[in-house]
């Protein structure tokens, strides 16, 4: 009995089986999530790129209206406007997102989290007005912020913020999902070669045709080249985002423990296998710095670059 599914296709005698074409080179790009989101990818031709391009904004755009912070509409506002009032149903993303948001929170002490809405809101307040916040406001801030404050419920997928006007704010871990879910998109569109970058987070699957992985080079890291394939790498820390507030120089990230901006000059980027957690991991370390980041890191397989003042121009 022969199995026609093994069977081998033979060119008839004199004919020459033609040699695929090499995948081509495309790039797209759209405004999501408040940044500018880039897309490189190989495909046999424009249709099928075009095809996985727009479905993988799609799902960029999917996601801003579930985690935007800064949306009114979106379903993180709907939850926050419910904070007190006992548990809510969520949908899969926004569970996802605050699971593996608990569990930095947890890992890093309080480093990063997600709750400390109010406070980050001060100090957006406080770079338009260019002058830094008193000790009282950041006080009043933070006593509707606390990572143990929430409450997730796996088996109903719902989420219960225990103290009213508590804020969330996914600005450190929403883009790196979004680009995680992007690559998901490609793949799931047959393409296995490309690059998403949202804001300093860029995730990768597969290396370009001939290559070991993709050619990333991190600001700030003396020139130094990153060659990677199937992870992800983002950077936070204060070489463009900083303020003069009262006198002195502020980073745009700030210590959820305390309620006050960084104002020591630290850059990290980290290497991870996915884009939620080396997005969340460089925002906790730079708060933890090199000694208790590196330890954090290790601990969630990532890879730590940590860049110091004098090396920041």
């Amino acid at each position: 009995m022969v199995l026609l599914g093994y069977l081998t296709p033979v060119a008839p005698q004199g004919v020459t089986k033609p040699t695929p074409l090499p995948p081509e080179r495309f790039q797209y790009s759209q405004v999501h999530m408040g940044v500018r989101v880039s897309i490189t990818l190989y495909a046999a031709d424009s249709t099928r790129a075009e095809t996985a391009a727009r479905a993988a904004f799609d799902r960029f755009a999917e996601l801003d209206a579930a985690l935007s912070d800064y949306r009114l509409d979106s379903e993180l506002m709907a939850l926050c406007r419910r904070a007190g009032t006992g548990p809510v149903p969520v949908g899969g993303d926004l569970f996802e997102v605050l699971s593996v948001a608990q569990r930095i929170s947890e890992a890093t002490g309080g480093a990063f989290d997600v709750t400390g809405g109010p406070v980050f809101r001060l100090w957006k307040e406080a770079i338009r007005e260019r002058r830094a916040p008193t000790q009282a406001a950041i006080q009043d801030a933070r006593t509707k912020v606390g990572w143990r404050l929430v409450e997730l419920d796996a088996e109903a997928r719902a989420v219960t913020l225990k103290s009213p006007g508590m804020q969330i704010d996914l600005g450190g871990i929403a883009k790196g999902y979004a680009c995680d879910e992007a690559i998901e998109s490609l793949a799931a569109s047959g393409i296995s070669r490309a690059m998403v970058e949202a804001g300093g987070d860029i995730v990768v699957s597969g290396p370009p045709p001939g290559k070991l992985g993709w050619t990333i080079s991190v600001r700030g890291l003396a020139g130094r080249k990153f060659l990677l394939a199937r992870c992800a790498i983002s950077t936070s820390g204060d070489a463009e985002q900083y303020a003069q507030l009262s006198g002195r120089r502020y980073s745009h990230i700030v210590d959820p423990r305390t309620g006050w901006a960084l104002d020591n000059r630290i850059q990290c980027t980290v290497i991870a296998k996915h884009g939620v957690i080396s997005d969340s991991l460089a925002t906790a370390l730079c708060v933890l710095g090199p000694e208790d980041g590196a330890a954090v890191a290790s601990a969630f397989g990532a890879e730590p670059h940590f860049v110091f003042p004098s090396a920041i121009k």
